[in-house]
C-alpha cells in the first residue's frame, strides 16, 4: 500500500490545525489586549465603496470606549452607547435605540474582538506591514450566521496586540476600510461619558425608538 497519500493527508491536516490556532491565538490576544487596555481612544478614517449602489465617500472620526460602552464621534453623527440604549445625535434630534449585535459591529467594528467566537470562523492570512511601518499579523473572519457582514478582514499589530486596520464586508456590496491612524490606552472614562446628557443639548428632540 502506497502510504505518501496519507502522509500528505495529515501534514496538511496539521497545517490546517495550526493555522486555525494561530488565527484564535491572535485574537485572543487582541481581545485581551483590548481588556487590558483600561479605556481605549481611537482615531481613524474611512472609506465606503460600493459600485453596485455607486456609493464612494471617506471621513474621519473618533471612538472612545470601554468595556462595551463608547462614544463614537463622526462628521454626521454622535453616538452614546452605555451598554444596553444607544443615543445618535443628528442635527437638533437624538434617536434612542437598543441596538442588536449586528448593528454595533457596523457602528463600531471593535466589537468584533468581543463577538468572534460565536459569530465568525477564522483564519490566519499571513503577515504584512502596517501604514506606520509595524509589522502585523492578517487575519479574515468569516460570518457563521445570518448576519449581513459577509467577512471581516483584519490587521493586528504583532508588539501591541491592537488592530491597525479593518476591512468590512457587506453581502449587499457595500466595502468599509478602516484606517487606524492614532490609538491611546487608558482613557478611562467615567460611565457617565457613555450617556448622552440632554442638559449639553436643550435644544434636541429626544424620540425613544426603543
Amino acid at each position: 500500500m502506497n502510504k505518501t497519500p496519507l502522509i500528505l493527508l495529515f501534514y496538511f491536516a496539521a497545517i490546517t490545525l495550526c493555522v486555525a490556532q494561530n488565527a484564535e491565538t491572535i485574537l485572543d490576544d487582541a481581545a485581551k489586549a483590548y481588556e487590558k487596555s483600561n479605556g481605549i481612544s481611537v482615531q481613524f478614517i474611512i472609506h465606503i465603496q460600493s459600485q453596485k449602489q455607486g456609493i464612494s465617500e471617506s471621513f474621519e472620526g473618533t471612538i472612545q470606549m470601554r468595556e462595551d460602552k463608547f462614544v463614537l464621534i463622526t462628521p454626521d453623527a454622535r453616538n452614546w452607547y452605555d451598554g444596553t440604549t444607544m443615543w445618535t445625535l443628528i442635527i437638533d434630534e437624538v434617536n434612542l435605540t437598543t441596538p442588536s449585535g449586528d448593528d454595533l459591529q457596523l457602528i463600531n467594528p471593535m466589537y468584533l474582538f468581543r463577538t468572534y467566537k460565536n459569530g465568525f470562523n477564522y483564519v490566519f492570512t499571513g503577515e504584512s506591514t502596517t501604514d506606520s511601518g509595524k509589522t502585523a499579523y492578517d487575519v479574515q473572519l468569516t460570518s457563521k450566521g445570518r448576519s449581513d457582514i459577509e467577512k471581516i478582514e483584519v490587521q493586528i499589530e504583532k508588539t501591541s496586540s491592537l488592530p491597525a486596520r479593518m476591512t468590512v464586508y457587506m453581502k449587499n456590496g457595500i466595502r468599509s476600510l478602516i484606517r487606524i491612524s492614532k490609538i491611546q490606552t487608558g482613557i478611562n472614562q467615567p460611565d457617565s461619558f457613555f450617556v448622552f446628557d440632554p442638559k449639553d443639548y436643550p435644544d434636541v428632540m429626544e424620540i425613544d425608538l426603543r
